[in-house]
């Protein structure tokens, strides 16, 4: 058995999150048209004498170090599939914003199930990996995948999506973080009544991505999370507007936020942005990085 194993794996962002009504079983039928941008954790497994879970970097303390961890649940979730015991050590180095709507849970629950997966050497088909991605949470398969994809059902059921460039992006962080659960009741309040279409993907997107066209995927996003977001925090509009009058082709808000995103037209474009929005005070830091980037890869040494 070696002595340790890192995984790199990326956050999200959403060029498209088309949200239905909420299903008999709570959750809700998506059009999710994922991109995985250059921001990364580390996750870091060594054996040890029973489960234990460390982390460093911004906003750690913000990170839970029991049980609820989604990569303790990883790493438990493989340990009982192959008849072992789940004695390791997990260390996250945080680097994507905590509960910022970039998937940096998911993408931790991916790095420690890949790298459980190395250190013990179970042998689990990539398949096998997936399925106990998708049983851990709707984000976790794509941290696994990376790159571009279309989630469909919660947005675990993935289908590659090309993409023919390299887009830029800014992230602004917010202060404090935003329940994802919260941000879907609050859709459904601000959708009660209504007719919510059946989600589906764009067109006009996918064609937008597979040109590498900022311009036209700027034209294309969209995300029937942000009213919501926006309704539970009303000052997410004053950095919208902040990185948008600094030249950002769009911007939205990321995910179930509180981060928001903004496509710029190139890196030098993006790093303007990034300075206006980090002296605007609309929040709390800017960060650059380009998409599509790869998922969950075991770093060599």
């Amino acid at each position: 058995m070696s002595e340790s194993v890192t995984v790199r794996v990326p956050a999200k962002v959403n060029v498209q999150l088309a949200v239905g009504a909420a299903r008999p079983d709570g959750f809700h039928d998506l059009a999710n048209v994922f991109l995985a941008v250059g921001l990364y954790d580390e996750v870091t497994v060594t054996p040890a004498d029973g489960l234990r879970i460390t982390c460093s970097g911004p906003d750690a303390a913000q990170v839970p170090l029991d049980a609820t961890n989604l990569a303790a649940r990883a790493a438990t979730a493989l340990a009982e599939r192959h008849g072992i015991a789940p004695d390791v050590h997990i260390h996250i180095a945080k680097d994507i914003p905590v509960a910022g709507g970039m998937a940096g849970g998911s993408a931790d629950a991916a790095g420690a199930l890949l790298a459980c997966d190395a250190l013990w050497s179970t042998g689990a088909t990539r398949e096998e990996l997936l399925a106990i991605c998708a049983e851990l949470g709707s984000d976790v398969p794509f941290s696994l995948v990376g790159g571009a994809a279309l989630g469909v059902g919660r947005g675990e059921q993935l289908t590659p999506v090309e993409v023919g460039g390299t887009f830029h992006w800014v992230f602004a962080v917010a202060d404090g973080g935003l329940s994802t659960p919260a941000v879907y009741r609050e859709f459904d309040r601000l959708t009660a009544g209504t007719q919510v279409p059946e989600p589906a993907a764009s067109a006009v997107l996918m064609d937008a991505l597979r040109a590498g066209d900022p311009v036209a995927l700027a034209a294309a996003l969209s995300n029937d999370l942000q009213a919501p977001a926006l309704s539970l925090r009303p000052s997410l509009a004053d950095t919208l507007a902040a990185g948008t009058e600094a030249g950002a082709l769009a911007a939205l808000v990321s995910g179930s936020g509180p981060t928001t995103a903004f496509l710029t037209e190139d890196e030098a474009s993006a790093r303007k942005v990034a300075d206006a929005l980090t002296t605007s005070g609309t929040c709390r830091t800017a960060r650059v990085a380009a998409s599509p980037a790869p998922g969950a890869t075991i770093q060599r040494p």
